[in-house]
C-alpha cells in the first residue's frame, strides 16, 4: 500500500500524500519530540518535512525506505533548528550519536537521553569545588582556554591545570555510565 501511495505522491495526488501523513505522522512527531521536548518546535518540524516531501515529490522513489528518507529529512531539521535556538554546540554531537544508535524512534527512544546527562553532570559538578566548578565550566562549557583562564581568575597556568585535571577525575567518577559522553560533548 505504500509504495502505492509514494507512486500516487510522485503524479501529485494529494489524497495520497494525505494517506503517507496519515500513516507517518505521529510516528515522526514522536521521534523529533524525544529529541527537541517541545510539542511546538517538533510539529512544525513534522509539517516542515512533509511540505518538503510534497515539493520533492519528483524524486520520491517506490522501491526505497520512504521511513528513512523522512526520518533523514527531518533529523536533519531537528540539527537545524538545535543550531539556530540552542548555543550548545554538544547538541549537534548528541543527535548524531543517535543517529549512529538508528534513525528509528524505538532506538532513539531508548538511546542516551541529553537531558539525563545533563542532570547528571550538574549532579556531578556539585561535587567540587566552587574554584573546581568555575574552571571546569569555563574550559569546557565556555570554551576558554587554560591560559585565559588563568588571566581571568590571576591564578598560574599550572593552578588551572591542575584544579581541571582534578575537576575532570571528579566529574568522570561521579558520571559512571554516562562518562563516555564527556567525550562527545567536551572536546580533550
Amino acid at each position: 500500500m505504500e509504495k502505492e501511495l509514494i507512486e500516487g505522491v510522485v503524479t501529485g495526488s494529494y489524497k495520497s500524500f494525505s494517506l503517507l501523513y496519515d500513516m507517518w505522522g505521529a510516528h515522526l512527531f514522536r521521534f523529533v519530540f524525544s529529541l527537541v521536548k517541545s510539542e511546538a518546535i517538533a510539529e512544525d518540524i513534522v509539517q516542515e518535512t512533509f511540505v518538503k516531501v510534497w515539493t520533492n515529490r519528483a524524486g520520491l522513489r517506490s522501491d526505497l525506505s520512504f521511513k528513512s528518507y523522512l526520518f533523514t529529512i527531518s533529523y536533519h531539521m531537528v540539527l537545524k533548528e538545535f543550531r539556530r535556538t540552542l548555543n550548545h554546540s554538544s547538541m549537534e554531537d548528541y543527535l548524531e550519536y543517535c543517529n549512529t544508535l538508528s534513525l528509528s524512534e524505538a532506538s532513539v527512544e531508548q538511546g542516551m537521553d541529553f537531558d539525563t546527562f545533563l542532570i547528571e553532570l550538574n549532579r556531578a559538578k556539585t561535587k567540587l569545588t566552587p574554584r573546581q566548578c568555575q574552571i571546569f565550566e569555563m574550559n569546557k562549557e565556555y570554551n576558554y582556554s587554560v591560559s585565559e583562564i588563568a588571566e581571568r581568575l590571576s591564578l598560574t597556568e599550572q593552578s588551572v591545570r591542575n584544579q581541571l585535571s582534578t575537576a575532570l577525575k571528579i566529574v568522570r567518577s561521579e558520571l559512571g555510565d554516562y562518562a563516555f559522553l564527556l567525550l562527545l560533548f567536551y572536546h580533550f
